[in-house]
């Protein structure tokens, strides 16, 4: 006779039983492959080895969760406000998915806890818990489908962790900031378009900052605008604490 083993007796005899159970507890559901969720763990700073040239770490996922976060916070905010612009739409969005923001979302759901990365670089890389963020996203995504990863997102994250009318009074100008502050510590700031992912609408444009002709930070998004946004956030949270937030 063939038994069917129960969810909770699998992921007792499992080997990454406390992944498990700590994903259940934060989100309320068992994942069906718990290495997705492992790998999307796994800073870019503990790569295990490479796979036809590319570092296994979560970066791929962060990539993945990036797309389909940004998708499904722009189909709840066109339902939500049916007579906004795309201006409006398009803002309100970024705060969503900010790296601030999303580096909140990560301590209080506890996913921080669940990041493996080398413990030389924790004080300066203040972006990689909304980066796992993203990439446990992406891992759901994979594991559950779009319909379920959307339900989890908008009852789980937007409804119980996100104040919507409270960020619609937020203004959010990194650019602006990252600016100010070169200007009084004397350091030159570019903003510079690197590349342009997809076609028309679905265009998304890739902006590279530099700090004093280093690299700082890439940002993405639908309008160069928002790209530079998005860069000058990350490069605003990697120079760790030097500036007044």
């Amino acid at each position: 006779m063939d038994l069917k083993i129960s969810r909770p007796v699998k992921v007792y005899f499992s080997s990454e039983k406390d992944l498990f159970q700590s994903i259940k507890n934060i989100f309320g559901f068992y994942p069906e492959n718990i290495f997705l969720y492992k790998l999307a763990f796994r800073h870019k700073s503990v790569s295990q080895g490479t796979f036809n040239g590319i570092k296994i770490s979560n970066e791929r996922l962060e990539y993945l969760g990036d797309a389909i976060l940004g998708a499904i916070v722009a189909d709840f905010l066109f339902k939500k406000f049916p007579f906004k612009d795309e201006g409006f739409l398009t803002e309100m969005r970024s705060k969503i998915v900010s790296r601030s923001q999303l580096n909140k979302l990560s301590y209080k759901l506890g996913i921080d806890q669940l990041i493996y990365f080398s413990k030389d670089i924790k004080n300066h890389s203040r972006s990689m818990n909304g980066d796992a963020f993203e990439a446990f996203i992406g891992a759901i995504y994979i594991d559950k489908g779009y319909n379920f990863t959307k339900k989890m997102i908008i009852q789980k994250i937007i409804n119980y962790h996100i104040n919507i009318d409270d960020l619609e009074n937020t203004e959010l100008n990194y650019k602006s900031k990252l600016i100010e502050w070169s200007q009084k510590e004397k350091k030159s700031v570019e903003f510079v378009v690197k590349n342009e992912i997809g076609e028309g609408f679905h265009k998304k444009h890739v902006i590279e900052v530099f700090i004093n002709n280093v690299s700082a930070a890439v940002g993405m998004d639908f309008s160069i605008k928002k790209a530079e946004q998005n860069a000058a956030e990350r490069a605003f949270l990697k120079l760790d604490g030097d500036l007044n937030m």
